[in-house]
């Protein structure tokens, strides 16, 4: 079910399954940011990610001596949320543990994301709640594709993203299998803070940033209009992905706080690197957002 939260500037769809982002559309010129999930180029349009980012080598984890298996980006995404809608221009999706998600990920928890607008800002909030009696690792993550040009404004290649304040970020090298590698390369951006968007960035799937600043918009000096996601010091990796190989007209700009797994090794969710080790009966928030003009 889809439930929608206004104000006078934006108005903002979100699905209960995975708590989605389905519509980011502006109610002064009815300009839609989101990418709307064509399925010729990807069927998704702002996945949560929860409680890792990305791949598993092998699909699998081992936690304790026992073996799990769970898909790309974990499972909140296909999960259907309790939603709480707590004004016109705010609602809140919550995930409570069950068998399900036990078979996948033994632990007793809560996550939820609270969507909330404050002008052309989308604001998500998203808490977990440890009430297992032992610590729990978990990642965070978002994956919101935007539409590239936005309202028709240009070609792809007239759009970039540019980076607030000058970063010099390095790029995460990954297999041909979509897994970390130990490589890392220098990704030098134009004048420090710029990236031009082109199709064949993406012909070996996503380029993924460690190192960058916070504040990433995507703009074109032909269109008025731009998207700003603004991200915590937690979020320390960026993902910039398009459907490889194809000239889709969208790019996901992807905040991450842990990457995959590394190629050829299965993750031991004890030591597996970047995860958040939430304590018994403790909770932890985390707050990013999307402004849209």
């Amino acid at each position: 079910m889809n439930y929608t939260i206004s104000n006078d500037q934006i108005e903002v769809t979100v699905s209960d399954v995975g708590a989605e982002l389905m519509s980011i559309k502006s109610l002064k010129d009815g300009t839609e940011f989101l990418w709307q999930g064509d399925p010729a180029f990807w069927a998704g349009r702002a996945y949560n990610l929860f409680p890792i980012c990305g791949r598993l080598a092998e699909g699998k984890y081992t936690f304790r001596g026992e073996t799990y298996e769970m898909n790309l980006h974990g499972f909140v995404r296909k999960s259907i949320l309790d939603a709480t809608v707590l004004a016109r221009d705010k609602i809140d999706f919550g995930l409570r543990s069950d068998e399900r998600t036990k078979a996948m990920y033994p632990f007793d928890f809560e996550y939820h994301i609270c969507y909330s607008l404050v002008g052309s800002t989308v604001k998500m909030e998203i808490s977990v709640i440890n009430h297992t009696d032992s610590t729990m690792p978990f990642a965070l993550g978002g994956h919101p594709g935007f539409n590239v040009p936005l309202a028709g404004a240009g070609a792809f290649e007239d759009w970039r993203l540019e980076f607030c304040p000058e970063c010099e970020p390095v790029r995460v090298v990954f297999s041909d299998a979509c897994l970390t590698t130990e490589e890392r390369k220098p990704f030098p951006l134009e004048d420090g803070k710029i990236l031009r968007l082109r199709h064949d960035l993406f012909d070996h799937d996503a380029v993924v940033l460690a190192g960058t600043s916070h504040r990433v918009s995507l703009k074109s000096d032909l269109s008025p209009h731009s998207v700003t996601v603004e991200v915590p010091d937690a979020m320390k990796y960026l993902g910039i992905w398009h459907a490889p190989k194809k000239e889709a007209p969208y790019v996901c700009i992807e905040p991450w706080t842990s990457l995959p797994a590394y190629d050829g090794r299965v993750d031991d969710l004890e030591t597996k690197e970047d995860m958040f080790e939430l304590s018994p009966l403790a909770s932890y928030e985390l707050i990013w957002t999307i402004t849209v003009e």
